[in-house]
């Protein structure tokens, strides 16, 4: 019996040498080179009992990584073939003793690893990193799948007193069931969804603001993040209850692999509860690829609202 394969990077049967991101469902545009085992030389000389374990991980690996890409490419000993990829790949498959493992021991999207800096959210699958400010958190899950973090205070919606409203929501997404592939055609083609999405319905189709009866575009235009350039359209929207907010899609390439895009967006509240505007530009501009270790409201920042 098979059970979904959690998200995570897999070895891409269509290009040798390089992984694919797996989403649970199916596989994205998102690559990377093989991360490589390091050299037994490194350890330095006399080492002799060390280079031979580190050579007999490196054999391990080698089996393992011919029996996954066996199972890949031929399927499951009874016979079942594997699901087929728009890239071409298959779908991992996971089997066996394999599926008592719970699935939030493997790597995915919205899943921090333990120990990761608390100021910082990491979205591992496009390779870049957000400062989060003071007063703001990384909740440990979010309704529909998406890394975010948002502001700790919390308010009962204006249109939904049964559900939870959070002045201030960052979200990063990569786009999907769109023609456009430039930042800024991507950017205006996500704004409304952005808009809808923080302020018509929740996830569960609650409209929790009343609903938007209007919006203006207030900026737009090209912006440089983390080295590269992308593209920005924030929008004003009044909403049938409560102050309304600001919306803001920000769309530039990834860090990482093949570079595909990856969207950025900002719900803050209008009136005196909400985070300053100024904040969505400051978050902007502390962008960084992982690893970077640059700061200036980067990586280890602490930044206030």
């Amino acid at each position: 019996m098979s059970n979904a394969t959690p998200p995570g990077w897999y070895p891409d049967t269509a290009a040798p040498g390089n992984e694919r991101w797996w989403d649970g469902a199916s596989w994205t545009a998102h690559t990377r080179p093989f991360a490589a085992l390091p050299s037994p030389a490194a350890h330095g000389r006399g080492g002799g009992d060390r280079a031979r374990t580190v050579a007999l991980v490196a054999a391990g690996v080698v089996v393992v990584g011919v029996a996954v890409t066996g199972a890949v490419l031929f399927g499951r000993d009874d016979g079942t073939a594997p699901t087929a990829s728009p890239s071409g790949s298959s779908a991992p498959k996971t089997t066996g003793s394999a599926t008592d493992a719970a699935p939030d021991d493997s790597p995915s999207p919205d899943d921090s690893p333990a120990g990761e800096d608390p100021t910082v959210l990491v979205d591992q699958l496009n390779g870049i990193t957000l400062p989060i400010p003071e007063g703001w958190e990384r909740p440990e899950r979010t309704v529909g799948e998406l890394l975010t973090m948002r502001t700790t205070d919390s308010y009962a919606c204006p249109g939904a007193s049964s559900s939870y409203c959070y002045h201030g929501t960052v979200t990063t997404r990569t786009p999907g069931g769109t023609d456009a592939t430039t930042p800024e055609a991507l950017a205006e083609a996500d704004i409304a969804a952005a808009a809808d999405r923080a302020y018509e319905e929740d996830i569960v189709g609650t409209r929790i603001h009343g609903g938007i009866v209007s919006h203006r575009q207030i900026a737009a235009g090209s912006v440089t993040v983390a080295g590269r350039t992308g593209y920005q359209v924030r929008w004003r929207v009044v909403t049938a209850k409560g102050p309304g907010g600001y919306v803001q899609s920000l769309v530039f390439p990834s860090a990482v692999g093949s570079e595909s895009p990856v969207v950025v967006r900002y719900a803050f509240d209008a009136g005196p509860d909400g985070p300053p505007l100024s904040l969505m530009d400051t978050l902007t501009k502390g962008i960084r690829p992982i690893g970077d270790s640059g700061t200036g409201g980067g990586v280890g920042s602490s930044l206030a609202p």
